[in-house]
C-alpha cells in the first residue's frame, strides 16, 4: 500500500484534501515553518496506535506520555519539589494527570502563556471496592459504569483489566503499582436473541446494576478480584490496601478499510487529543521565543471534572504561578502572564454519520480525513469566541491544515469540554478544537489516520504562533 504522507510534512496533504471539501477553509498559501513539518501522516498514525494499546486507563495514559516527554529532553519533578528557576522544560506526573511545560530564555516573569489542554480518562467499566460476586454458578466481578458510556457497545467483548493497585509500605505507609493486564479475563455476556424475542424491535435495553455484571469463571464460591491483582504486581493478598482498577477492550487498535484510513480502537475520545498535544508540545518545545508554553492533561473529565486533578482544580493555576514564581515574579506577574495567555481545549468532534445525517448541523458538516475541527457553541458548552477562533484559524494555515467547523443543531443538547471551565478557572482566552470521529464513548471508536498529523501540527503551530 503506497503511503499517505511523505517526510515534507502535513501541509501539502492537507491542502489536498481541502479541495472540493464543505465546511473547510483551504489555508492561505505561505512558507510552512519548521515545527509543523516534523509531522507525517504514516508515522502519526502508527504512533497513535502505540500510545492506545499502552494506555488502557488514565494512569498508564499520563505514564506514556511522560515517557515521551522525558525522551525528549523534559525533566522530571515531584509537585512537592521545589520548581527551578531559569529557563528549561519540566513534567510532572499527578496519578492520572499531567503538567509539562517550557521556559525559553530570557523571558520576563510576566511572558504569556500559551497552553493546550487535554483530558486522559474514557467512559468504562471500573471495578467496585467489594467485587466478588457469584451468580448461578458463575463467578462475576462487581463493576460500576464510569462516564457516559454506551452500555451496549462492552456486552460480548473480551475484557481485561488495567489500573493501580495501592499496597502497604513500611509503617504507616502505601506504594502503588501499575499494571496492565493484557490477557481476556472478563465478558458482559449478552441475553440470546431467543429469550428476548423482540430486541431487534425495541433495542437493547440495560439495567446498570443487573446487566452489566462481567463473568470471569465458573464456580460456586466468588473468586477474588483482590487475590487476582496481587498477583497481577506479584504480591501477597494481605498486602493490597485498595485499587483504581477498570476494564477495557482487549482488541488492539488498528487501521481499517479498503484505504487503511481509518483508526479502530478504544478511547480515541480523548487519547487522540492527548497523544497530538504531547506530540505537539516536543514539536515546539525548540522554537519558542517570547512566551512560555505548558500542556495540561486532566483526569475525571467524563465524570465533570470536579476533583483535584480535574479541570475544576487549580492544577494549571498552581503549576503557573509556581513558574512564575521561581523565575522571580510575583501574582501581578502572574496575572499579567494570564491577561495575554491563550488556551487551547482539545477534545474529539462528532463527524456527520452516514447512516445518521440529520443528527448533523446541515450549514456545518464535519468530516473524517478533513482536517482539525474548530467547536463553536452559543451557550458556552464550548468556550470558543472569535478571538480564540481567530488564533486557532491562523494556527491551522500556519500548519497548512483545512479547518472544519462543529456546531450543534439547535433542536439537540450539546455536549461539553474542559474548554469553559478552564477559560473560567485559568482566566485566559480559550477555544476549543478537536478531530472528527464516529462511535464517540464508545467501547471501539473511529477517526481517520490522515486527521492525527495536521492535528497534532496545528497544536504545534497554535504553540508557537508566528
Amino acid at each position: 500500500m503506497p503511503r499517505a504522507g511523505s517526510r515534507a510534512g502535513v501541509a501539502v496533504q492537507a491542502r489536498a484534501l481541502a479541495i472540493g471539501e464543505p465546511n473547510t477553509r483551504a489555508p492561505t498559501p505561505a512558507k510552512v515553518p519548521s515545527v509543523t513539518a516534523l509531522f507525517d501522516r504514516e508515522d502519526e498514525a502508527q504512533g497513535l496506535l502505540d500510545y492506545l494499546d499502552a494506555s488502557p486507563t488514565p494512569y498508564h495514559a499520563v505514564e506514556q506520555a511522560a515517557r515521551r516527554l522525558r525522551a525528549g529532553g523534559f525533566a522530571a519533578l515531584e509537585l512537592t519539589d521545589p520548581f527551578p528557576a531559569g529557563p528549561g522544560r519540566h513534567v510532572v506526573v499527578a496519578d492520572g494527570a499531567l503538567v509539562a511545560w517550557v521556559v525559553p530564555a530570557a523571558v520576563p516573569a510576566h511572558a504569556p502563556w500559551r497552553v493546550v489542554a487535554a483530558h486522559t480518562d474514557s467512559p468504562t467499566l471500573r471495578v467496585k471496592p467489594r467485587p466478588d460476586l457469584v451468580k448461578a454458578g458463575w463467578q462475576m466481578v462487581g463493576v460500576e459504569p464510569y462516564g457516559g458510556l454506551l452500555l451496549n457497545s462492552w456486552l460480548d467483548r473480551d475484557l481485561g483489566l488495567a489500573g493501580r493497585v495501592v499496597v502497604r509500605a513500611g509503617p504507616g505507609g502505601h506504594r502503588v503499582h501499575l499494571f496492565h493486564d493484557r490477557s481476556p479475563v472478563l465478558r458482559v455476556a449478552q441475553l440470546a436473541v431467543h429469550l428476548d424475542r423482540q430486541v431487534n424491535e425495541t433495542g437493547v435495553v440495560l439495567d446498570r446494576q443487573d446487566h452489566l455484571v462481567p463473568l470471569w469463571g465458573l464456580g460456586e464460591r466468588p473468586a477474588s478480584v483482590a487475590a487476582y491483582l496481587a498477583g497481577l504486581v506479584g504480591l501477597d493478598p494481605a498486602e493490597v490496601l485498595s485499587w483504581d482498577a477498570m476494564a477495557y477492550d482487549t482488541q488492539p487498535a488498528q487501521r481499517i478499510g479498503r484505504e487503511r484510513d481509518l483508526v479502530s480502537g478504544a478511547r480515541l475520545d480523548n487519547l487522540v487529543s492527548a497523544y497530538a498535544a504531547v506530540r505537539a508540545v516536543l514539536a515546539a518545545a525548540d522554537t519558542l521565543a517570547g512566551h512560555r508554553i505548558m500542556l495540561v492533561l486532566f483526569d475525571h473529565e467524563e465524570v465533570g471534572s470536579l476533583s483535584g486533578r480535574g479541570a475544576h482544580s487549580d492544577l494549571l493555576g498552581s503549576v503557573a504561578r509556581r513558574v512564575v514564581r521561581a523565575a522571580g515574579g510575583d501574582i501581578e506577574d502572574h496575572l499579567r502572564a494570564v491577561a495575554a495567555s491563550v488556551v487551547a481545549s482539545a477534545d474529539m468532534a462528532h463527524a456527520v454519520h452516514p447512516n445518521y445525517p440529520q443528527r448533523s448541523e446541515p450549514a456545518h458538516p464535519v468530516r473524517v480525513n478533513a482536517g482539525p475541527v474548530l467547536k463553536v457553541q452559543s451557550e458556552l458548552r464550548y468556550a470558543s469566541d472569535a478571538v480564540g477562533a481567530a488564533h486557532l484559524r491562523r494556527a491551522a494555515e500556519q500548519a497548512g491544515a483545512a479547518l472544519q467547523t462543529f456546531v450543534v443543531r439547535s433542536d439537540l443538547p450539546c455536549g461539553s469540554t474542559i474548554g469553559p471551565i478552564t477559560a473560567a478557572r485559568f482566566g485566559a482566552c480559550t477555544v476549543d478544537v478537536g478531530a472528527p470521529m464516529l462511535s464517540m464513548h464508545s467501547a471501539r471508536e473511529l477517526c481517520g489516520a490522515q486527521d492525527i498529523a495536521p492535528y497534532a501540527a496545528t497544536l504545534a503551530a497554535f504553540l508557537v504562533p508566528t
